[in-house]
């Protein structure tokens, strides 16, 4: 398996990450993808893709590194999904075992992700990788303003 952070405009991002990302935020189009990559990027924003020996994208990781007062310096992860037909082979483990590198070459104290309370597979997953739970995450969905509307 072969582990590679894609850099703005490669693209890999939209021809072989984004299918797999897909699995996890269905909501995504193209174009979406390349808002947030545009948007995200100015944040902070890094995609790391995991290929299989055939050179198939298998996993996708969506991350960051943030400054914050709660932990000072710390990597948090948005996205981390391995394709539905290969998980438990390794890649997800992979995947985190790379990122926790790029955590401590930065100096961060952390490494954090959500996950959606359905999703009980991927909790089993991070409790195996010695994730703790250490939170509770709260959420508001906001409506746009009448004047926001189209």
């Amino acid at each position: 398996m072969k582990i590679v952070d894609l850099e703005p405009g490669d693209p890999r991002l939209d021809s072989d990450l984004l299918p797999v990302l897909l699995e996890l935020r269905p909501h995504l189009t193209s174009e979406l993808f390349r808002e947030v990559q545009e948007r995200g990027r100015a944040q902070g924003l890094r995609f790391t893709a995991a290929y299989a020996d055939d050179d198939t994208c298998v996993g996708a990781a969506g991350w960051r590194i943030i400054d914050n007062t709660s932990s000072i310096r710390k990597l948090y992860v948005d996205d981390l999904v391995t394709a539905a037909d290969i998980r438990s082979t390794g890649v997800g483990h992979a995947l985190l075992a790379h990122l926790e590198d790029h955590a401590r070459q930065a100096g961060c104290r952390e490494l954090n992700l959500d996950s959606g309370t359905h999703r009980t597979g991927a909790h089993r997953f991070y409790l195996r990788e010695r994730l703790d739970i250490v939170a509770f995450h709260f959420s508001k969905e906001l409506k746009p303003q009448e004047s926001e509307k189209p």
